[in-house]
Formats: C-alpha cells, sequence, structure tokens
C-alpha cells in the first residue's frame, strides 16, 4: 500500500548541553478533546459502523472486507468528526458527533488517523443503551473506555488515494441539494427492500412522506448506484430518527451522479455519499483537476474557525464562487478541508501531508503539466493541438477532445491531460 510522506514542525532543534540531552517536541497538545459521549449506543454503532465502511470492498458481489478500518478523526466547531473511504473508494462516510452529544471538554483544534482494530471494534458493538463512552481524540492515539475495556489505538499513515477520495468526496458533495426526507420508520422499510447483492442502478423520486424507485432520471431525483451498498448501514435504522437523500440537480435521461445519504441519529449525524458506480471510485473521478491552480491561492487564506466562509475566501484570493467550491475541494487533497452537505459548509481538517501532494498526487494533471513543459500545446484551427489530438470548443461550448479517453467519457470525470494542458497555458482556456 502507497502512503504519503508526513511532515512534522519542530519549533526548534533538539540540542546536547552541559546539563544534558534537550528533545524539542512539536508543540502539539497532550489531546483534542476528553470526555464522554452522552449518546453513548448510537455513537458507539455509529463508529462501528465506520469501520465496517472502511474494511468493505463492495465491487465484490458479495460485500467482501480487508483487515484495515482506519478513519480520519477531526476535532473542530465543537465537535468530533470520523471519516472514511471504504477500500474501493466508492462510499465516503462521516460520523458527526454534534456538541449535544459530547459531555467533556475540547482542549484544541486538530485531526488524527487510526486503526479500529477488532478489541475496540468488539468493545464498541457490547456498548449497551445506559453504558458510559469515553473518549481521549490526541494527535497520536485514540483512547476508548467502555464499562469493561480499555483501548488505545495509536496513529497510523493515510493511504494517498484517500486523499484524492476526500477531496472528490468534497467536490462532488458541494453540488447536493436536499431532495427527500424520509421517517425513521419508512426509512428501515426502505433499506430493507433494497437487494443485498450487487444490482442495477436505479432512481428515487420523492413520494409524500417515502421516495418510489425508477428506472431512469427525473428532475428532483436522487440517483442510487449500486444500491447494494446501503445495506451496510442498516444497524443504524433502529436509532435513525430521519433518513435525508442529497444529489446534484439531475434532468430526464441524465447519467448515474453521485448521492448523499443523512442518518439522522439526534445527537450524533451518520452521512454516506455513494460514487456514480460500484465500479468507480472517488479517488479517480477527477471533476477538481480544473482547480488545482486555485488551489495554491488560497491555501494560505484558511484559518482554524468552525467552518469556512466561500464569499470571504473569494474576495480574499481574488477568484469567483465556482473557483473558491473548486479549489476548496482540491484543497481537501492535502487535508485542508471537507464539506458537509447537511450544513452546507466547508469544515477544517488538518492532516500532516506537504502541500506539493496537493498535484503530485494527481496523474493526469502532472501529465499535463509534462506536456506543456514539453512545448505540445499549439493553437489550431478551433481550438489547440496537443501532441496528436486536438482540443476544440463543443457545441454547447464546452471543451472536447479527440483522444480516446475523452470520447468514452465526454468529461463525466473530469478533463483529459490534454484539456488540463490547454487549461494550464492559455489564460481563458478550460476551466
Amino acid at each position: 500500500m502507497t502512503t504519503g510522506i508526513q511532515e512534522v514542525v519542530y519549533r526548534r532543534p533538539s540540542a546536547l548541553a552541559d546539563d544534558g540531552l534537550t528533545l524539542e517536541t512539536t508543540g502539539r497538545p497532550a489531546s483534542y478533546f476528553t470526555g464522554f459521549l452522552t449518546a453513548a449506543r448510537p455513537a458507539a454503532m455509529c463508529l462501528a459502523t465506520l469501520a465496517d465502511v472502511a474494511a468493505a470492498d463492495f465491487r465484490q458481489e458479495q460485500i467482501g472486507t480487508r483487515g484495515l478500518r482506519d478513519p480520519v478523526v477531526t476535532c473542530g466547531g465543537e465537535r468530533l468528526r470520523f471519516e472514511a473511504l471504504s477500500g474501493c473508494c466508492g462510499v465516503y462516510a462521516r460520523l458527526d458527533v454534534l456538541p449535544a452529544a459530547l459531555d467533556g471538554e475540547v482542549h484544541a483544534r486538530g485531526t488524527t488517523n487510526v486503526d479500529i482494530n477488532p478489541p475496540l471494534y468488539t468493545a464498541l458493538t457490547r456498548v449497551g443503551g445506559g453504558d458510559p463512552l469515553r473518549l481521549t481524540v490526541g494527535p497520536d492515539e485514540l483512547a476508548v473506555t467502555t464499562l469493561d475495556t480499555h483501548v488505545v489505538e495509536k496513529r497510523v499513515p493515510l493511504p494517498e488515494r484517500w486523499l484524492r477520495g476526500l477531496a472528490e468526496a468534497g467536490f462532488l458533495a458541494a453540488g447536493f441539494d436536499l431532495r427527500a426526507e424520509v421517517p425513521g420508520g419508512q426509512a428501515a422499510a426502505l433499506l430493507h427492500r433494497l437487494p443485498a447483492n450487487r444490482g442495477d442502478d436505479r432512481w428515487l423520486v420523492p413520494a409524500g412522506r417515502s421516495v418510489r424507485a425508477t428506472t431512469a432520471a427525473a428532475p428532483g431525483a436522487v440517483c442510487l448506484a449500486g444500491a447494494h451498498r446501503l445495506s451496510l448501514f442498516r444497524p443504524l435504522l433502529p436509532f435513525t430518527r430521519t433518513l435525508r437523500l442529497y444529489g446534484p440537480p439531475v434532468a430526464a435521461g441524465s447519467g448515474p451522479v453521485a448521492s448523499g445519504w443523512e442518518f439522522d441519529l439526534g445527537a450524533v449525524r451518520f452521512s454516506v455519499l455513494l460514487s456514480p458506480g460500484v465500479f468507480r471510485g472517488l479517488s479517480g473521478e477527477g471533476g477538481l483537476l480544473p482547480y488545482l491552480e486555485e488551489a495554491d491561492a488560497l491555501a494560505d487564506q484558511l484559518g482554524w474557525g468552525g467552518t469556512v466562509d466561500p464569499a470571504e475566501l473569494a474576495a480574499a484570493a481574488g477568484l469567483s464562487r465556482e473557483q473558491v467550491r473548486g479549489a476548496l475541494a482540491a484543497l481537501a487533497t492535502s487535508g485542508k478541508v471537507g464539506y458537509d452537505w447537511s450544513e452546507a459548509a466547508w469544515f477544517h481538517r488538518e492532516l500532516p501531508y506537504r502541500p506539493d501532494l496537493l498535484t503530485a498526487l494527481q496523474p493526469r494533471h502532472v501529465a499535463a503539466r509534462a506536456l506543456v513543459a514539453a512545448g505540445e500545446v499549439r493553437s489550431a484551427a478551433g481550438g489547440y493541438q496537443v501532441g496528436t489530438r486536438l482540443v476544440h470548443r463543443a457545441a454547447d461550448d464546452t471543451w472536447g477532445c479527440t483522444c480516446p479517453w475523452w470520447t468514452e467519457r465526454y468529461g463525466r470525470r473530469g478533463p483529459c491531460k490534454h484539456i488540463l494542458a490547454v487549461s494550464l497555458l492559455a489564460a481563458g482556456g478550460p476551466a
């Protein structure tokens, strides 16, 4: 497994003096949060389900599992956020422990990445309705104490593909709108009707206090690609008060798109983003590629407030709101931000990765830079000649390309390297 390079910044060098060896630390707090989760049983079940997501591979006929169960944990805005991507990178899940569920002290803001090993997983599944659940979240570990056990999970490396997946999840979610609200009882009936094995794509249209399934897109519909992927979240149904469905605008005849699912459990909230297809991992969607350059301009504008205000950032960085949306999602690649579609707001997430990983982890962007450096981008009739390919204006005034990659996907997974090369070189080019 490939992992990114982590950076640790020290305030001063360690030193050997007459009075002994002084080892300098990074000045990080001992912990971000210490205290109890008041909604212990629902929170414990959500954490166990999040671990199941991280271990799942939904591409298999039956949901496969692997050994890794490694969520990202962020303390910020007077709440705890636990995030994970499935092993196939097609499902993003987040547990928000809201202020009403926290009985403790927030010492500092920060993010860590841990692995939920079998002892902790077992302990979480055994938490009862009246049992205590105590957490200590720190830069290097997550400590969990239940009625009969105490488990400490140490920080682990974060896979590079997770960084790309977190970024694409934020970019897609920023285009979501609330489409339907289903009461808990109706939500249970809906999820239990879904196929347990890999099935066909379907669309859900609001119908009274529930939704009805159709085989084709329609305005206001929510795409459900790979319905079997939602079966993993059935353990949350006994605690679910409302199930909310989110999605981007679609028209009749639209192809599959991503969708968002929010399980409202009261003081805790569990959100799920499904990619547009079982075999479409979020790390390869490529929707944020045109915005990587703007992300560099935005990185220095971020602070550690509760949420991020796109309007303020746009004014400070001299960018449009659409550029800010894409740049914020691109910044998620280096761990800077995530997106909460329930509150329609960006939130801070800080991971210790080099800023230059932002573009280095995107193969198409690297290839586009190489084309520009080699002088392969030239003006041509109707557009640009990039190597042996023609980048041209389409009938709808968007950019297209004659390369096989583009003609197969038509922009559904972001621009190809040739269009990116033109955007890097030409002012006013495709973006």
